[in-house]
């Protein structure tokens, strides 16, 4: 078990990451909302930057059985394991719900990119307005 309090977060990170490259669960020990910790075992699929600022990962949930965020800066302690992953992960979406397909590399790095600035909602020539 690795205590993130006693190393930095660029080694966490870089241990998630392997995690998420091999498909290999990973415990955690995480700080709710309220202050409490609950251990979770999770199957990494995604490291973002929220919109404040926050590093997050994407992950499968075992205990819950579906796609949750966990903050970086609140995982307390971790355990890396190899026993592989056996969850479905959801599809990647974009935030008005369209199925994300990229046919190349550009397409990929553009998608990587662009998704913190999608529109939430399908933006339609009616509800657009254009700058002059």
């Amino acid at each position: 078990m690795k205590n993130t309090s006693q190393q930095t977060t660029t080694k966490t990170l870089a241990d998630l990451y392997r995690a998420l490259d091999r498909a290999e669960a990973v415990t955690i020990t995480y700080l709710d909302q309220d202050g409490t910790e609950s251990i979770r075992t999770i199957e990494p699929y995604d490291v973002r930057t929220t919109k404040s600022g926050r590093i997050e990962v994407r992950a499968m949930c075992r205990l819950r059985g579906e796609a949750r965020g966990f903050l970086v800066h609140k995982i307390v302690s971790y355990t890396l394991h190899r026993m592989a992953f056996v969850l479905e992960r959801p599809e990647a979406t974009t935030p008005a719900g369209a199925v994300i397909v990229a046919c190349s590399p550009a397409q990929l790095i553009a998608r990587e990119l662009g998704r913190d600035y999608l529109p939430r909602t399908a933006v339609t020539r009616d509800t657009a307005t254009l700058a002059a």
